[in-house]
């Protein structure tokens, strides 16, 4: 038997978006403001929520972490993603790679769970108001947000543990632009079958069992809502969940699309990991700043107190 690590690959080479100069040049300058929007979004959302009292609330203390994680997400997959941009052959070694998939799957997975926390939280708020201060506490977020990041970390070591049994001694070219788990089977010459299982098996379970808590959460919560007779009622308590709804369902929908179809097609799998590493974590800071009358009032107020 070939002995494993004297045949092991040491480095893989990304296929990326194109091999056109000219077009590479082009998604560079894109992918570059979408990062900066990115770590300037969710940076003054973090700052606006740490500076201004009046949101130190539940709400916003979920989705001031979820802006820190937007920062790590994109920070785990963009700037290898613009350097390779720029680069002939976008070379990344074996253990840069392992360690890639693992931030990157640590961030991803703690997400999906503090969307559920955040339904959670939300439930909380529109169906049992009364209840809301004492049920929301301190504790029990800092408990909520926690088991999040616990949730991702234990996914994210069983995952990587996985992929490090694994041989590469063939083909080293991954045809994507970051290290993910299937693209990197394809390339493996030992038996996948255990990673393939662990994979679908787990991501089966982080989807579906987050995904019911926010459906099962927005389902009493559009039935509250429903009842409520005032229309502007009704208009106020719909507008305080709809940026998180739709945040959820761009995430999970390009979530799903990658890891439980059975056969996703090259570009189809491309097109979602773009949108769930690089665009979403842009798009979760306009959405909420954007659609959240609280934050718009506390971002005009800074900007005529430093405009005056």
């Amino acid at each position: 038997m070939p002995d494993r690590n004297s045949s092991r690959v040491k480095e893989f080479v990304f296929t990326g978006f194109t091999d056109s100069p000219e077009l590479a040049a082009t998604l560079f300058a894109l992918f570059l403001v979408n990062y900066l929007i990115t770590i300037v979004g969710n940076l003054g959302m973090l700052m606006l929520i740490r500076t201004d009292a009046r949101f130190h609330t539940p709400m916003y203390f979920f989705l001031s972490n979820l802006s820190f994680l937007d920062i790590c997400y994109s920070t785990t997959i963009s700037p290898r993603l613009l350097k390779d941009l720029l680069r002939e052959k976008k070379v990344i070694t074996f253990n840069e790679c392992i360690v890639q998939f693992y931030f990157y799957v640590t961030f991803a997975t703690t997400e999906c769970y503090l969307l559920a926390a955040m339904a959670y939280d939300r439930y909380m708020a529109i169906c049992n108001p009364l209840t809301y201060t004492i049920t929301m506490s301190q504790k029990v977020c800092a408990f909520l947000v926690a088991g999040s990041y616990i949730a991702g970390t234990v996914n994210a070591v069983i995952h990587t543990g996985c992929m490090t049994r694994l041989s590469f001694c063939g083909p080293n070219v991954i045809d994507h632009f970051y290290c993910e788990g299937p693209p990197l089977f394809q390339l493996s010459c030992s038996d996948t079958s255990l990673n393939i299982f662990v994979m679908f098996s787990f991501a089966s379970f982080n989807l579906i069992s987050t995904h019911l808590t926010v459906l099962i959460s927005y389902s009493y919560i559009v039935a509250t809502i429903l009842r409520i007779r005032s229309v502007e009622g009704r208009h106020k308590a719909f507008s305080t969940c709809s940026s998180h709804l739709m945040a959820v369902i761009i995430l999970y929908g390009s979530f799903i699309f990658m890891y439980l179809q059975p056969n996703t097609s090259r570009n189809g799998g491309k097109v979602a990991s773009l949108l769930y590493a690089v665009v979403i974590p842009m798009l979760n800071p306009l959405i909420y700043s954007l659609r959240n009358k609280e934050v718009k009032s506390a971002l005009r107020r800074v900007m005529e107190k430093y405009v005056a």
